[in-house]
């Protein structure tokens, strides 16, 4: 804990491990050899897989200009019921899962002043190429091929896994972990230029939602040997895909096995349709080969003073 925090903070020791105060977050890391590391190492390079890319770019609600397009705050949205408060510290959380391979380049800024936000934690999560959520395997439904043992047959409470449509509101009630597992899930650093970068799949698809990534930005808080712990979360959002780069990649195993009716960037209820600042990516690969790999970058501007959880337990 660090000195500035207030013991009426504290989280319970009675509460449930996924439940976490607004205003104190811990971080755990596995393994005494996991400490965070910092520096020029913390930003992966592009792999030579990507030497012959092009670009897709959907426009944005506002014009870039030189100095960063941060004139409006990236939209808040729901949480969703799936969000495991970061045990993974690293960028590469792809583990064994098979996919189209994606490196996520994000930078985080203050969106009033445009300056980068230097030691926030990053979160990302996201389901598999089929629609899977590691941790709640039985409880995610996925887009078909083989499920997992006791799999139910629709989605919890009867609704989408993010939640009911909401505009930035709202969201699906928070659900204990139902398994172990933890890929496709990871917590990195922003450099001082208030970059991170992570190593994962292209995600797959499941009833009710277009294809998309969850994460977090916490800022304020102390990086320690055990992880981040302290601070306030003052971005909880998504990142979208656009149309071309999906049916580019439902065409490539295993996203071509899926069986699920798919929800288009259009029809989804969480995409707000405003562009760069609702959260969608801009997407480098190589239209004839999407199976090499994708490059998708974003900028992030935030209110660092706010508190954004949105969640509903």
């Amino acid at each position: 804990m660090t000195g500035n925090q207030q013991p009426d903070h504290r989280q319970s020791a009675h509460e449930p491990k996924h439940k976490k105060d607004l205003t104190r977050r811990k971080v755990v890391v596995a393994g005494a050899g996991a400490a965070v590391a910092v520096g020029a190492a913390g930003t992966l390079a592009a792999s030579g897989a990507f030497a012959s890319e092009t670009s897709t770019t959907a426009s944005a609600s506002g014009s870039s200009t030189a100095s960063e397009a941060c004139y409006k705050l990236t939209s808040e949205t729901t949480e969703g019921p799936y969000y495991i408060d970061a045990d993974k510290i690293r960028q590469d959380i792809t583990e064994d899962k098979e996919g189209i391979p994606l490196t996520l380049r994000l930078k985080v800024i203050d969106s009033e002043s445009c300056k980068p936000i230097a030691d926030a934690a990053v979160d990302i999560w996201h389901c598999d190429a089929l629609g899977i959520y590691s941790g709640y395997e039985a409880s995610s439904t996925g887009g078909g091929g083989t499920p997992p043992s006791g799999a139910p047959s629709g989605f919890p409470t009867g609704e989408p896994p993010s939640g009911a449509p909401s505009g930035g509101t709202g969201g699906g009630v928070h659900q204990d972990p139902t398994d172990d597992e933890r890929y496709l899930r990871g917590t990195w650093k922003t450099d001082k230029h208030g970059q991170v970068t992570f190593r994962t799949i292209f995600p797959g698809w499941y009833r009710g939602r277009c294809v998309h990534i969850h994460t977090k930005v916490h800022v304020n808080g102390a990086w320690t040997d055990a992880g981040y712990e302290g601070g306030n979360t003052c971005h909880t959002g998504q990142f979208f895909f656009d149309e071309e780069s999906v049916l580019a990649s439902a065409e490539v195993e295993p996203y071509s096995t899926s069986t699920t009716e798919r929800t288009t960037l259009t029809e989804d209820t969480i995409y707000d349709q405003s562009g760069t600042t609702g959260g969608l990516l801009k997407l480098k690969y190589n239209k004839k080969n999407i199976a090499r790999g994708v490059i998708g970058s974003i900028t992030m501007g935030v209110d660092p003073d706010a508190t954004n959880d949105n969640t509903t337990r």
